[in-house]
């Protein structure tokens, strides 16, 4: 333990033993009938005096089952009551985080704290019923104290504490440990836990003995805030930024000191200033890849819908939860309600696919027939003659009869030189798909750069089966005809007297990581005679050949009038979020295989153009074979040069490879339905009402583990992909029984209405009826079974609230990496409770007494003052086991070798059943008490 929570622990247990010594014995003779009263909604069930012990046997069981079933009610509506906790502390904003080097990220982030809000709503939630119970019933009881309230907020800390961690401990498996993280907030914690009782133990009967005044009520509250306060302190460590020099900087080891080039490299790279939410996002993110990459390799052809549903709950499985959300899973589990993130999962992915349908089915029913070039791009040789543009039909009503107009227009190509016009319509008939449209291009022998022309769609009509020619756009609304995109066709002419200039379509390139290879283009322009080789090669950049991409060495060859060519270069998946590496492919000089005869074709026709041109009558021996080009001059040489292949401008391509759009996509919107609180909502009272009615198998998480692992071994499907389990027979049982409460607590608003606290509220008004109708006959069941209400509120009543509890923490020690949900929430809501249930009721009683009545508050210490103290020295020496079990020896406070496991879960139930014994022995005056 670490020493300054040791000496805090050690000097509040101190100050209690003396206290202790000083207040003396305040007991009271044991009153079977004290409680047999009417309640606030029960009456007392008379007549409940002088009852055959038949008759009370009978009444208390029947008391026993109706408090049990209202304990279930009260589980089912803290459930929604949670899930709109969970809904409010988990809502975001967006902030934009500046990286060095990079372009500003926008992530989203909690707007709570996850230490305020368990300390808060959370707490408020879970220990909802205790503290509603003390507040009603001071004010139940005409503003007068009573034995209920108080004794069940410290019974339900002594079960929380003991019995909870104590089937934690054994919850774990012998073979793992849980650690807590966040030791600094559990140290602040447990010290305002052991303090909150010291303190009720004080006000009682040190300060002012059996009386409560208003400023120790209300400094009760206040100690509220305080330990939010605190324990935030302690989580953000404002100290430690404050004070800690920066010299040292903080590891997963301790504080180590940073200096000389470490402390540079620090301040240089902003690595000691690393955003926090920009580190939440992208731990998480890099985690969910890790998820994915490991279940593709389990199951290499999984469908991605199944990938994606698997990486969900594995997301979720392993990563931290609020404790609204295991309460939340441990009641339906109870009740037959299955498992809540499966459920939601296939829920929401069976909504996607609906959606895809219905966009299919939607576009299935337009009813417009599309006109349309296809394809839209020519490219032809100026010696092909005569070709076809295709012209298509889709779509559209049956029986119609469509025109359109069509014409050509220049581009660089001039109309009757280079290409003959065409002008003219064509008629679509009911039972035609596409129409041609022929085109002529003029040869010549004249080298020229590459040209092209457009060809048009317009003024398009309908003509219906009676020959009517209507509008095609007024028609019910929805046009009956239209031209789409492209209504315009561009013909490219090659010129056919040059060997050609070959480049590539641009300077830089784009890929997606996944998309497996890439195929880059050199085109051949100006021209497409003779075979060409063209070498080329692969370059590293940030790329790296062989990690990032496959290295590529060799030639392309281009055949006589072949004007484009493709190097395919593969791409390597790396499945990173972001990325932006990139490398180089490079052309080199091509290589002309034609024989010296054709050499001098092309040679002759430049000379017949030059001579043309310049009216020379420049001879030139055809038959020089030495040097291509002899006897030209140096204009006509240039001229003649331009007939040789050559490489364009761009002959250095950059190819960058970055993140797949849709791979991060899917991550995104997996992290968002990977988010618990996504995963309790709901939208609508249709969908509340049908999970009331619907039962489902309550999958137990230790039996489902060691088959998944068992299943992964094999290769086969993992956690996300099992079939579902059918109810068992106590699944239909609990299902059957809880419907009443599920169907009541089903017109509670949806958690989408006003950011959850539409059900907030209405949920906790729910639980002081329940809560107020629990008071009535616990207290009635200890009238009839002979109990006090102080045993009765530290047995029966501090059980029945916890047992949510008691399954939400062994599902969250099972499955959470870190203990701080099983163990540091027992000991924050502990304290809770006193400061809240407590302070509240007493210091509003205090205020009545002292403005309405003018007398004061006064409460009999009883066996609060003895059951708070005997509370204390066992919360010490449960605290100290759990800091001690951090030893190396046993590694963590839950699980750990069975040696250890064993001894420390049965001191656990030890201490309980002697805080329980001893409480109820001073009780009834069996034991002296202070």
């Amino acid at each position: 333990m670490p020493i300054g929570c040791d000496l805090t622990f050690n000097g509040l247990i101190l100050v209690t033993l003396f206290a202790a010594v000083q207040a003396g014995t305040n007991c009271s003779a044991a009153d079977a009938t004290r409680n047999c009263i009417d309640g606030m909604i029960v009456p007392i069930w008379r007549p409940y005096l002088d009852l055959k012990m038949n008759d009370r046997i009978l009444r208390g069981v029947i008391f026993f089952f109706v408090i049990a079933y209202s304990f279930l009610g009260v589980s089912i509506v803290a459930d929604r009551f949670m899930s709109s906790i969970e809904v409010i502390t988990s809502m975001e904003r967006t902030v934009s985080i500046k990286r060095p080097g990079l372009e500003p990220m926008k992530v989203k982030v909690r707007i709570w704290n996850d230490t305020v809000s368990n300390l808060t709503l959370m707490a408020l939630g879970s220990s909802a019923p205790e503290i509603l119970l003390s507040i009603i019933e001071v004010i139940g009881k005409g503003f007068e104290a009573g034995d209920l309230g108080p004794n069940t907020i410290v019974g339900s800390a002594a079960f929380n504490l003991f019995m909870i961690i104590a089937i934690c401990v054994l919850a774990v498996p012998s073979t793992e440990i849980r650690r807590q993280k966040h030791l600094d907030v559990f140290c602040v914690t447990a010290t305002w836990s052991l303090f909150a009782y010291i303190w009720l133990y004080l006000i009682l009967s040190v300060f002012s003995p059996g009386v409560i005044e208003i400023w120790e009520g209300f400094l009760t509250f206040l100690f509220f805030p305080i330990t939010v306060f605190t324990a935030w302190v302690a989580d953000v460590k404002i100290i430690q930024k404050r004070f800690l020099p920066h010299r040292y900087r903080r590891t997963s080891r301790g504080l180590v000191a940073t200096e000389g080039e470490e402390m540079n490299m620090l301040e240089g790279n902003g690595d000691g200033v690393v955003d926090p939410a920009l580190k939440a996002f992208e731990d998480n993110r890099d985690t969910f890849i890790q998820i994915m990459r490991d279940i593709r390799k389990k199951n290499p052809k999984i469908d991605p819908i199944e990938l994606q549903k698997q990486a969900e709950y594995e997301m979720i499985t392993r990563g931290p939860k609020s404790r609204a959300f295991y309460r939340v899973q441990a009641t339906r589990r109870l009740i037959g309600g299955g498992d809540i993130v499966r459920k939601r999962i296939d829920k929401e992915h069976h909504k996607s696919i609906d959606a895809i349908i219905q966009a299919q089915e939607t576009q299935a029913r337009k009813n417009t027939c599309r006109i349309y070039f296809d394809p839209a791009l020519y490219t032809v040789l100026e010696n092909v003659g005569t070709f076809d543009i295709v012209v298509g039909r889709d779509g559209g009503p049956e029986g119609l009869t469509i025109m359109v107009d069509y014409y050509t227009e220049d581009g660089t190509a001039n109309a009757g030189s280079d290409y003959i016009p065409v002008k003219g319509t064509l008629t679509f008939y009911p039972e035609d798909k596409l129409q041609k449209i022929n085109i002529e291009i003029v040869d010549d022998d004249v080298f020229e750069e590459d040209e092209h022309f457009f060809l048009h769609l317009n003024n398009l009509r309908v003509r219906t089966k009676d020959g009517l020619i209507i509008d095609p756009n007024r028609i019910g609304g929805v046009p009956v005809a239209a031209l789409e995109m492209p209504a315009t066709a561009t013909i490219m002419i090659l010129d056919d007297d040059h060997a050609g200039v070959f480049s590539f379509e641009h300077d830089h390139f784009q890929v997606v990581e996944n998309c497996g290879y890439l195929s880059l283009k050199v085109q051949r322009n100006s021209g497409c005679r003779g075979k060409v080789i063209i070498p080329y090669r692969t370059v590293d950049g940030t790329a790296l050949s062989g990690k990032h991409y496959e290295t590529k060495e060799g030639e392309l060859i281009f055949e006589d009038n072949q004007t484009e060519a493709f190097i395919d270069i593969g791409i390597m998946d790396t499945e990173q979020y972001e990325r932006s590496d990139h490398f180089f492919v490079e052309l080199s000089q091509p290589i002309w295989t034609k024989k010296m005869s054709d050499l001098k074709k092309v040679q002759e026709r430049f000379l017949k153009r030059m001579e043309r041109l310049n009216g020379s009558n420049l001879i030139t021996d055809a038959n020089d074979e030495n040097l291509f080009g002899a006897g030209l001059t140096e204009q006509q040489l240039q001229i003649a040069e331009l007939g040789k292949p050559r490489l364009g401008d761009i002959k250095r391509c950059q190819i960058t490879v970055k993140e797949s759009k849709e791979f991060q996509s899917v991550i995104d919107r997996m992290l968002k339905n990977a988010n618990a609180s996504f995963m309790l909502g709901t939208s609508t009272w249709r969908e509340q009402f049908v999970e009331a009615l619907t039962v489902s198998a309550g999958d137990d998480d230790d039996d489902n583990d060691d088959d998944d692992e068992e299943n992964n071994e094999d290769g086969s499907k993992s956690c996300g992909s099992r079939p579902p389990a059918k109810p068992s027979c106590s699944d239909y049982f609990m299902h059957f029984l809880a419907v009443p409460w599920k169907l009541i607590f089903a017109l509670i608003p949806p958690t989408d209405y006003w950011g959850g606290w539409a059900c907030f509220i209405v949920s906790i008004a729910l639980i002081g009826v329940l809560t107020a109708l629990i008071g009535d006959l616990a207290s009635q069941f200890g009238c009839w079974v002979g109990l006090k209400d102080a045993v009765t509120a530290i047995s029966f009543v501090a059980l029945g609230t916890s047992v949510p509890d008691t399954f939400a923490s062994k599902v969250a020690a099972i499955q959470d990496k870190y203990a701080d949900s099983s163990i540091g929430n027992v000991t924050g809501s502990n304290g809770v409770n006193v400061f809240l249930g407590i302070g509240i009721a007493w210091t509003i009683a205090a205020v009545y007494h002292k403005f309405v009545k003018g007398d004061e508050f006064h409460v009999d210490p009883g066996t609060l003052a003895f059951s708070v103290t005997i509370f204390c020295v066992e919360a010490l020496i449960c605290i100290s086991v759990i800091v001690l079990r951090r030893h190396p020896a046993v590694g963590g406070e839950l699980g750990g070798p069975m040696k250890f496991k064993l001894p420390t879960a049965a001191l656990f139930v030890l201490l309980w059943f002697t805080y329980l014994g001893l409480s109820s022995l001073d009780a009834y005056c069996i034991v002296a008490g202070f």
